[in-house]
């Protein structure tokens, strides 16, 4: 952009590896990093990426629907002012055509998904729009926007560029100088509501804030908010996060386990459906995003 502000794309699998919006007026260029990446084994991890599965029975998350597929760039649009933008497209098996559009604007980065049936049989699948959102310290790390809304302990759908498995999201955190910012998690399955203006999460927690899968079958319910904003008190800045298309919102930290990944504290975070799966009739397509963007000027 030509304010400053910067994307970097793998174009191998969509991996979002660098996005450092302008932040400020003053010293330097203004931007800032606001994703998380650590080297990983060949490959770099964290960052902003796509999760999409084949919905299983299990309550596993299914397998990959982009494990094997090979993503080819479908069309690039810049004027280098307004707007850069890189559509990718794959076949995602089963019959599926999918594309993920990246676009970069000077205070916004939206990424999205297109996926076809072109097949014959109906279609099943999870997803999400994972980000690692990087912040300075584990205190005072927190988000707004999410009081009044249902939520459930759940792990958070697989993927390649996670930087915690769902297993490592899952282990409980033994209580310690940083316990508090709130009760104990409530068990995967039960349910509750969140109580708080502002959300607290210097602890371990691994959740999906959603209406829950019951409620839903009723004529009327509530959904889960279509935005909250990122809170970090040692910076001073804050990023709203939008939800389009998803049902759910996956909220993950670390707690004392991000020092296996360097010293900035880390949420991994973004919009998904993962408690009831996303149904793609043959000859239609559903369309999911999440934009994240800032007013910090």
């Amino acid at each position: 952009m030509r304010n400053g502000s910067s994307l970097q794309l793998r174009l191998n699998d969509g991996l979002v590896t660098s996005y450092r919006p302008k932040v400020s007026w003053e010293g330097g260029d203004g931007c800032r990093e606001l994703l998380h990446t650590v080297p990983g084994s060949g490959a770099v991890k964290g960052g902003v990426g796509l999760v999409l599965n084949e919905a299983s029975s299990s309550g596993s998350g299914g397998a990959s629907l982009l494990g094997a597929s090979v993503w080819s760039v479908a069309d690039v649009d810049s004027d280098s002012y307004d707007a850069v933008q890189v559509e990718l497209a794959c076949g995602g098996g089963k019959g599926l055509e999918v594309s993920y559009v990246v676009t970069l604007y000077p205070l916004s980065m939206a990424t999205a998904v297109i996926v076809k049936n072109n097949g014959a049989k109906p279609v099943e699948l999870t997803g999400a729009v994972l980000s690692h959102i990087k912040f300075d310290k584990r205190r005072g790390t927190a988000v707004e926007g999410l009081r009044g809304c249902p939520y459930c302990t759940h792990p958070p759908p697989a993927s390649g560029f996670a930087l915690l498995t769902p297993a490592e999201a899952m282990k409980r955190e033994e209580s310690g100088w940083f316990g508090g910012g709130g009760g104990e998690e409530p068990r995967q399955g039960a349910w509750t509501v969140e109580e708080n203006r502002y959300t607290i999460l210097k602890k371990k927690v691994s959740r999906v804030y959603a209406a829950p899968p019951e409620e839903r079958k009723k004529r009327v319910y509530s959904t889960a908010p279509s935005k909250f904003t990122t809170i970090d008190q040692s910076s001073g800045l804050g990023f709203r996060l939008v939800r389009m298309g998803f049902e759910d919102m996956y909220m993950g930290s670390p707690g004392g386990m991000y020092e296996k990944f360097g010293n900035d504290y880390f949420l991994c975070t973004g919009p998904a459906s993962i408690l009831v799966p996303v149904v793609v009739a043959p000859g239609e397509e559903w369309r999911g995003a999440q934009v994240i963007e800032h007013d910090n000027l």
